[in-house]
């Protein structure tokens, strides 16, 4: 991320990347400034360090498994896009649907859920099943490709759209109703959270060698 966040957006120090505290605003209305350049911040920067960390790998290095039951990197890229995809087009088909004013309370509760998302990982999720890795791209080059491809039409949405995010909501599995900006968000958060995951698996002592 840059050096400059925006307002209400603090860094704590206790997490391999940043902990971010951010006040979430529900006021009816298209993103202010801030918000706005808070979500993009997380999902370019969080796509760096993804790209960092997948570049010039062998195809043993993108393969290889800590155990049977756990993700290889490819399978991890594989699972961020197909996530990424299935997120975006949903916060724009909930963005076609009434507002539900009613549940911004609540959901405002779970902003600290959002933001730290990348510290919890002793806390397991189950994928979608809809985003469940099956080697849909088994040439990572074409892999990376489609993963630049979707975060950038994030990316674009994140940056062009006008509409109330704040009013619309769908639910996470776990943690309940999201609203739309906090999806958005997520993708960021989330990316940053198979990073580390992604950092595990190259800090096991069997991960091949170049």
């Amino acid at each position: 991320m840059g050096n400059t966040l925006p307002l209400g957006v603090r860094f704590t120090l206790c997490s391999p990347f940043p902990r971010l505290a951010y006040n979430f605003q529900s006021n009816g209305k298209p993103m202010q400034t801030q918000e706005r350049q808070f979500a993009i911040d997380q999902l370019t920067s969080s796509e760096t360090r993804i790209l960092q960390l997948v570049d010039n790998l062998t195809p043993a290095q993108w393969r290889f498994h800590e155990t049977p039951d756990r993700w290889s990197i490819a399978e991890i890229l594989e699972h961020l896009t197909v996530f990424e995809n299935f997120i975006r087009a949903t916060v724009e088909q909930r963005l076609l649907t009434s507002p539900e004013p009613e549940k911004k309370p609540l959901a405002s509760t779970r902003e600290s859920l959002v933001l730290t998302l990348p510290d919890t990982r002793s806390t397991k999720f189950a994928a979608r099943e809809v985003a469940r890795p099956i080697g849909r791209w088994p040439d990572t080059t074409e892999l990376i490709a489609e993963f630049r491809k979707t975060r950038a039409q994030t990316l674009a949405f994140a940056a062009e759209t006008e509409a109330a995010l704040r009013d619309h909501f769908f639910p996470h599995l776990v943690f309940g109703d999201l609203d739309c900006y906090q999806w958005l968000v997520l993708l960021g958060r989330h990316a940053y959270r198979h990073a580390l995951q992604i950092e595990q698996i190259m800090a096991d002592p069997n991960y091949p060698a170049v």
